[in-house]
């Protein structure tokens, strides 16, 4: 296989789908993500499948000790997601995922500019197909919103491509830095997939429309390629802090009013991807660490989450929270695997969350950023309100709903059960995570200050939220939509379209057309009726007197056979002496 990319196997292997059936197709989809992963895990560090065209070597596999944890967490997660999505029968939406998932292994196994940007392009493509395979109106007005803003941020990321090769002469994915327009076009298409402030809002339009399953691979992979390609391209940069601190904040109170569960877990996605964008500026060995690894843990719990709302949505077709609640009298199972996700995004000591986000936020206060810190930790106190307690209060407890549905399959059990064990695993042990991180890990969460900050920070999350739920304080939930930042392009697309239809339609009709018709029409039949003059006289005259004359010799010719054969002879004779004589005149001349 060393000749083939293993992650082509994913992109290749899933036009294969529709040619399997029952337990067949059911193999072939364990066996492909288990042996995509089992070759990685075979794989030394090091370059592979590397080609040179037109002078230009592209590189399909760089794996180091960047690239190396995004490279075993999307294959873990493509298994479980496929596991997951066992039930599904549409063929269509198991190839888009693998497909999806596949091209998010090229973008971190890319070990060049071009490579990068062909893989990007592929996933986001993908990630437009899965949202429309909810095959709904919204998921396809949603799945275009979604492809049109990331094309947009492809352009951008083609743009700085192109710019930095001019400057630069190569193609290398390296850090690029913000030095000039090349650097901050690439960041703001890494930006976008990033989902940064003000373009973030393409993850709670398009995710909540596509199927259970799509909903579930799309959380794994587009902000985490973007979170990788940052740290791969801009690690240290400053701003990163800020933007980083205020994705951590300001989707907390979208979160805490937002009626629908999973797009609860969005806000909460984007909250969590602010922490890993302030690692990265931080720029440290430690701060990059804690950004790979809740990278690495994120993928684990959020995805865990929102396995258990599908898992919802998949038995009662309801995800609002005004519609559900009590669920956990006849869901048990996925009601305790939604607090073991809950805990683990929580930061609760011995889950992956408290040993991965501790390793930032201790980061940002050695760096002497005191309101980095205190932002932090405000964030991380929002996030255990909002995902921590809202998802599984409003889910599973609350009011009592009526609704009685059916534990979840038990293939959605087994891939929330292998996730939440995994949650737990590297809680309890965190060398089976730290052992893989770009550096080396100088780091023990299990101190008596560290533990004693996040028990007291938890303690008062949820004294505050107790407090505001029994005093009415607490914001209810509504059936409602609110405004985010995509109300701006949704308004100003319709604008835009309005003024097209009433403004500028009427004035290339009105305006445009008519001094067409006059100016241009005009002059171009004013020629074409001096040309038809030349082409009657002249070109005509010159074509009808070389066919008279054709004619004339021909008939001439026809004269000469008389079928004879010693008429031919003679004329031949008189031929040759002519030819004799001509011959002799050119010798003596």
């Amino acid at each position: 296989m060393n000749s083939f990319p293993p992650q082509l196997l994913l992109i290749f292997g899933a036009f294969l789908i529709p040619l399997f059936k029952g337990s067949l197709r059911k193999a072939y989809l364990l066996l492909v993500p288990v042996l995509t992963l089992l070759i990685f895990f075979t794989l030394p560090k090091g370059i592979y499948h590397s080609y040179t065209f037109l002078d230009y070597n592209f590189i399909f596999g760089r794996l180091d000790y960047l690239s190396l944890p995004f490279v075993y967490i999307f294959c873990l997660f493509t298994m479980f997601a496929t596991i997951f999505g066992l039930h599904v029968r549409d063929s269509y939406l198991l190839m888009t995922a693998w497909i999806y998932s596949g091209s998010a292994l090229g973008v971190v196994l890319a070990g060049d500019l071009i490579t990068l940007f062909l893989f990007w392009e592929i996933k986001a493509i993908a990630g437009a197909f899965l949202v429309w395979l909810g095959r709904t109106r919204k998921s396809l007005y949603a799945g275009m919103r979604y492809l049109m803003v990331h094309l947009f941020g492809g352009l951008l990321l083609l743009g700085g491509i192109i710019l930095l090769y001019k400057k630069t002469g190569t193609f290398h994915f390296g850090h690029v830095g913000l030095d000039g327009v090349s650097g901050l076009l690439i960041l703001l298409g890494f930006g976008l997939n990033a989902a940064f402030p003000l373009l973030h809002a393409w993850v709670p339009d398009a995710y909540p429309e596509s199927t259970e399953t799509g909903i579930v691979f799309l959380s794994g992979f587009t902000t985490k390629a973007a979170i990788y390609a940052l740290a791969r391209s801009f690690a240290g940069e400053e701003v990163l802090i800020l933007i980083g601190v205020t994705m951590t904040v300001f989707p907390i109170f979208y979160a805490v009013i937002e009626n629908n569960l999973v797009r609860v877990l969005c806000y909460s996605l984007i909250n969590q991807v602010g922490f890993m964008v302030t690692g990265i500026g931080l720029g440290t060995p430690q701060s990059i660490n804690g950004a790979v690894a809740h990278a690495f843990c994120n993928i684990l719990f959020e995805g865990l989450l929102l396995m258990t709302m599908c898992a919802v949505m998949y038995r009662t077709g309801k995800i609002n929270a005004t519609d559900l609640g009590g669920l956990y009298k006849t869901m048990p199972w996925t009601t305790l695997f939604c607090l073991i996700g809950a805990a683990s995004i929580s930061g609760v000591p011995l889950t992956n969350g408290f040993v991965s986000k501790p390793m930032i936020v201790a980061s940002s206060a050695e760096a002497g950023h005191l309101f980095v810190w205190i932002g932090l930790l405000f964030a991380s106190a929002g996030v255990f309100h909002h995902a921590g307690i809202k998802i599984p209060y409003f889910a599973f407890f609350s009011h009592d709903s009526g609704l009685r549905p059916k534990e979840a399959p038990p293939h959605m059990l087994v891939a929330m059960g292998g996730m939440a064990g995994l949650c737990l695993l590297i809680g309890v042990y965190p060398p089976l995570l730290y052992n893989i991180l770009p550096y080396k890990v100088d780091f023990n969460p299990f101190t008596g200050a560290l533990i004693m900050e996040q028990v007291q920070l938890l303690a008062f999350g949820a004294l505050a939220f107790t407090l505001l739920m029994l005093s009415g304080l607490y914001p209810a939930e509504m059936r409602c939509t609110n405004l985010d930042a995509d109300w701006f392009y949704r308004k100003g697309t319709k604008v835009f379209l309005r003024f097209a239809e009433k403004v500028l339609a009427k004035i290339d009709y009105d305006y445009v057309g008519e001094a067409y018709q006059k100016v241009f029409v005009r002059m171009i039949l004013a020629i074409s009726s001096k040309l038809k003059v030349f082409d009657q006289a002249g070109v005509d005259g010159v074509y009808h007197g070389l066919s008279k004359g054709s004619f004339s010799l021909s008939e001439g010719l026809k004269l000469m056979q008389s079928g004879k054969t010693s008429d031919y002879a003679m004329l031949m004779l008189i031929g040759l002496i002519i030819l004799f004589f001509f011959a002799i005149f050119l010798i003596l001349w």
